[in-house]
């Protein structure tokens, strides 16, 4: 398999503080999102971080595109659009005075593109960005990493905070980005929704560890969370559950294939299930090891 961006291993210590990234490993198909989730503190920005070297990073590897990136990586960089959920540049600049600024910046910028996603995104060019609203400030930003011909976005909670109809707008955005099998996206997000429309594959991130990589049809189609009483939990196989919490008088246990679970044990309840449900089994569950 073609992988846009390899992370393996990836370590990262912090001075004073117990949390650190612990061997962070995961990669990204070319042509594909991989949604990146957990809860606030889990990692999820300095994992980002450390893969743009924003940070530095103690030990492990990263490569985009078979390459490994490195501050000199000038030419990979070209290539990598990037998102935040604020906008760096001086609020009293306009979109015209930074379409200049990085005209100089990228080799790639094209002037004709840029403009046409602020035609299409309802973007103001003469306007000072501090009059903007949060939901042009993301399509705004959007329409910079998509504007120097970047092959791989990376969008760290770039939906968060959007009216329903921005955020819908944004996603078809991305699935059109994707089209193109060249071009890859790496999503961080709160909102499990907007994952369940467009991510390909989910990678779950807790106390700097990564404890789920998994497709996102398996997730949602052949997971499942399990609901019985302690006698029954008590039968079971440690291979048959990934995680399991209690809760009251009953125990809920996270299942990777409720079809084959359910004709094995047909007295026990089985529930399809969501992002949103399998997260709190897996970050406050007791795992499986």
């Amino acid at each position: 398999m073609d992988y846009a961006l390899k992370v393996e291993n990836l370590c990262k210590v912090y001075e004073n503080t117990d949390f650190k990234l612990d061997n962070v490993t995961f990669s990204i198909p070319k042509g594909s999102i991989l949604g990146f989730v957990g809860k606030n503190g889990a990692g999820k920005s300095s994992t980002i971080n450390a893969i743009l070297n924003i940070i530095k990073k103690n030990s492990g590897t990263v490569k985009f595109f078979g390459y490994d990136m490195t501050d000199d990586a000038i030419s990979i960089k070209e290539d990598i659009g990037v998102v935040f959920d604020t906008v760096n540049f001086n609020q009293d600049l306009t979109a015209k005075n930074i379409e200049k600024i990085l005209s100089d910046i990228y080799t790639n910028w094209d002037k004709d593109l840029f403009f046409s996603y602020l035609e299409k995104f309802k973007i103001p060019s003469d306007k000072k960005i501090k009059t903007f609203s949060r939901g042009m400030t993301m399509k705004f930003s959007i329409s910079i990493a998509l504007s120097h011909k970047a092959r791989f976005l990376i969008l760290d909670e770039a939906t968060a905070g959007l009216d329903p109809v921005v955020r819908e707008e944004i996603l078809d955005t991305f699935l059109d980005f994707v089209e193109d099998e060249n071009n890859s996206i790496l999503i961080s997000s709160h909102i499990s929704s907007d994952l369940e429309k467009i991510a390909d594959y989910i990678a779950v991130i807790d106390d700097g560890k990564i404890i789920l990589t998994e497709s996102k049809d398996a997730l949602i189609y052949e997971y499942g969370i399990a609901r019985m009483k302690r006698n029954d939990f008590d039968k079971l196989q440690k291979s048959e559950y990934i995680s399991y919490r209690q809760r009251g008088l009953q125990i809920e246990a996270l299942i990777s294939d409720k079809v084959s679970f359910s004709k094995k044990y047909p007295n026990i309840t089985i529930d399809v299930t969501s992002i949103d449900e399998i997260l709190p089994l897996i970050t406050k569950g007791e795992q499986i090891k």
